[in-house]
């Protein structure tokens, strides 16, 4: 059994509005908390100035949960920087997460059983950030892609920061198709750089919103925590008042 008294969920936050970012992340604390990973949960930002060492302050052996899309920069230089001397315990990021194209498919399916659709005659188009400094993001999005289950007639992937960018990789996708954010909250290229593209393109597809939204997510982050931390878990499908609190704030961390 783990020492660790305390879980932090840690995203990027938003420089520009830092307030906004730290609500959001917070927000998704408590959701997750309320569904008891047997282990207290609490949210903070790099962004926000001194959020992260005001929730570390007393902590014994933290866990922390990168709620971040791939290891790049931010989960293996900036993050164990602002931890150094606290004893933490690092997962991988959630866009790492070995449960996450599990809990995708699942998504996916309910998706297409309300459109009446069936995955063969359906393509996948999966947008994320990429970068123009390293190869990792994009790594994490096609490696996300390649590992879910369902069988697509064409899985697609496209980025805002390199090739093949959104507006290229979304041309003449047929009216059955599923846009997948590679993102975990809908803020900045959620809000504007996808869905100009998707525009530019015609997209007459389904638009899902960015994983941090879906109401099923606490209870998945729950499980997970659970399972790294030994502690015990009671089942719970949805917090309420989430997919409210998500769409009021929708703050970003991409």
């Amino acid at each position: 059994m783990t020492h660790t008294d305390r879980v932090l969920l840690v995203s990027h936050g938003q420089p520009s509005a830092p307030a906004t970012g730290e609500a959001e992340i917070i927000a998704l604390a408590e959701a997750v908390a309320f569904c008891n990973p047997g282990i207290p949960v609490r949210g903070a930002t790099l962004a926000a100035p001194g959020a992260l060492e005001a929730v570390l302050d007393g902590a014994r052996a933290p866990l922390i949960y990168p709620f971040f899309m791939a290891d790049g920069w931010f989960t293996q230089s900036a993050l164990p920087k602002r931890l150094a001397g606290a004893g933490a315990r690092q997962m991988p990021p959630f866009g790492l997460d070995p449960g996450l194209p599990g809990f995708t498919d699942r998504w996916l399916s309910e998706t297409l059983a309300q459109q009446g659709w069936s995955a063969v005659e359906t393509t996948l188009f999966v947008a994320g950030h990429g970068s123009g400094r390293s190869p990792r993001p994009a790594e994490a999005t096609r490696a996300f892609a390649a590992a879910l289950s369902l069988e697509f007639a064409e899985v697609r992937c496209g980025f805002v920061e390199e090739s093949p960018h959104l507006a290229e990789a979304a041309q003449e996708l047929p009216d059955r198709s599923i846009c997948l954010p590679f993102f975990a909250l809908k803020r900045g290229h959620v809000l504007e750089d996808l869905p100009r593209a998707l525009e530019a393109t015609g997209f007459s597809g389904v638009l899902l919103d960015p994983f941090g939204l879906h109401p099923a997510l606490p209870e998945f982050l729950a499980s997970r925590i659970a399972a790294e931390a030994g502690g015990q878990k009671r089942v719970m499908t949805v917090a309420p008042g989430l997919s409210k609190r998500s769409m009021d704030v929708k703050a970003s961390t991409d």
